[in-house]
């Protein structure tokens, strides 16, 4: 493979030289990092991380290749662009289709190598997350953050789509603010059909085929207070006293629609190690999580109260009301990638039905 030169700019007017790889193209976003071993095929289909530039802290990417499509999280490659040390050309398993490389150009997603992505997170831990852009040359880049507008319309689907478990008597409404394809996977296999629907889309002002008995918000990119419909509709539910599961942004949408407050983290938490607390059973779990903003849990009103907190920098990962109807984790219990250790989420959810 021809080497082509790149740079990765920050915002601050840091350069980064390194080789591109994947799409020949330019590229801009906010820039995170991901610790995570393994797991480069879901994060990089989670529409979670849709207008963001990841930075991957293991040295190797891509030695297993990627898999078959029904392993990913969503259609396609999110990310706006990805950085890594060193990207593997011969990768070695028995599910793998094609390279990373090559997946990335199908997507017209650019790479950038040869970084040292532990000197650059170790950067953006200490400065925080910023704007950053993948420059092969040509066109001149701007920089682009997507926190500015409501990057999850772009992200949802256009027209609500049942699922059916086959054996399923009750039907939920998933509201699809980018959600991962596991999260509907772990209702399908509780005997749940599911109403998949847009993010602006109200079941209770526009009724669906079915009879819903419960709400399911979603993970999703960007900042959750401008995702104004999708809170509307949960302050509905709320009112109505329909059962409400709230998973990473779904859980601050909860939130903003009880009365809370929201806020951007410095650098967010975006890896598969993250330890919670159950402050109702003082437990303890490792958890899958990607998410920029997070909860106040002092700005829950009352009726609410923190229900998870991390046990790394004590951010509130998840609240509760009083009477057990509303749930929200900001973590992932559906895992993929990463532990499934909190999957009983769902399993409370379904009893509440």
């Amino acid at each position: 493979m021809d080497k082509v030169k790149a740079q990765l700019i920050l915002k601050d007017n840091t350069v980064l030289s390194g080789e591109a790889f994947g799409a020949p193209i330019n590229s801009a976003g906010e820039v995170v990092f991901n610790t995570a071993m393994t797991g480069y095929v879901e994060s990089l289909t989670d529409p979670s991380y849709a207008g963001q530039i990841l930075v991957l802290t293991y040295p190797l990417v891509g030695n297993y290749g990627v898999p078959y499509s029904r392993f990913f999280q969503s259609k396609k490659i999110q990310v706006s662009g990805l950085v890594v040390t060193e990207h593997c050309l011969t990768p070695n398993h028995h599910q793998s289709q094609k390279t990373l490389n090559d997946w990335l150009k199908e997507n017209n997603v650019p790479g950038i190598s040869g970084i040292d992505t532990r000197a650059l997170t170790q950067k953006i831990r200490q400065s925080g997350t910023m704007l950053g852009k993948i420059d092969v040359g040509g066109e001149k880049q701007e920089f682009y953050d997507p926190n500015k507008e409501n990057i999850v319309a772009k992200v949802s689907i256009d027209q609500p789509k049942t699922f059916r478990s086959g054996k399923g008597r009750k039907t939920v409404c998933l509201i699809d603010c980018g959600y991962k394809k596991a999260i509907l996977e772990c209702l399908l296999a509780r005997r749940i059909n599911v109403a998949v629907v847009p993010w602006n889309f109200n079941p209770f002002t526009t009724p669906l085929p079915e009879k819903i008995s419960g709400l399911v918000i979603s993970n999703g990119p960007g900042d959750p207070r401008v995702v104004t419909d999708t809170i509307i509709t949960t302050k509905q539910a709320i009112k109505n006293k329909v059962p409400i599961l709230g998973i990473c942004l779904g859980n601050q949408i909860l939130s903003l629609a009880a009365g809370g407050e929201t806020y951007k983290l410095k650098f967010g938490h975006r890896s598969v190690n993250q330890p919670i607390k159950d402050l109702t059973t003082n437990h303890c779990f490792i958890t899958s999580q990607n998410h920029g903003f997070s909860v106040n849990a002092q700005s829950l009103p009352k009726g609410w109260k923190e229900r998870f907190v991390n046990l790394n920098d004590q951010t509130c990962e998840g609240i509760i009301s009083e009477d057990h109807q509303f749930t929200g984790v900001q973590f992932h219990p559906e895992g993929h990638p990463g532990p499934e250790d909190t999957a009983f989420i769902f399993d409370e959810f379904v009893k509440k039905l």
